[in-house]
């Protein structure tokens, strides 16, 4: 099984009439799955299509300190 990393996602998606900017942490393993993932979830939740999301940088979190998202830490934890 692949090792999860943790990622931050910055974008914007279209809510209404205009762009709202995110940042969002995941467990993922790669970029392209992290990608993945917050087209998936913002999609689902904000009920937007992928055409109006825009993801303009992910970044891999090094420390495990620097995660803000409870729920991405523990699943890095768990996996140790």
């Amino acid at each position: 099984m692949p090792e999860l990393k943790a990622f931050r996602v910055k974008g914007e998606f279209m809510m209404g009439r205009r762009w709202q900017p995110f940042s969002k942490e995941f467990a993922a393993e790669d970029k392209e799955t992290c990608a993945e993932l917050a087209y998936s979830i913002l999609g689902s939740n904000h009920n937007v299509k992928r055409k109006f999301i825009k993801i303009e940088g992910i970044e891999q979190i090094m420390k495990t300190e620097d995660i803000e998202d409870l729920a991405v830490r523990g699943k890095l934890e768990a996996k140790k």
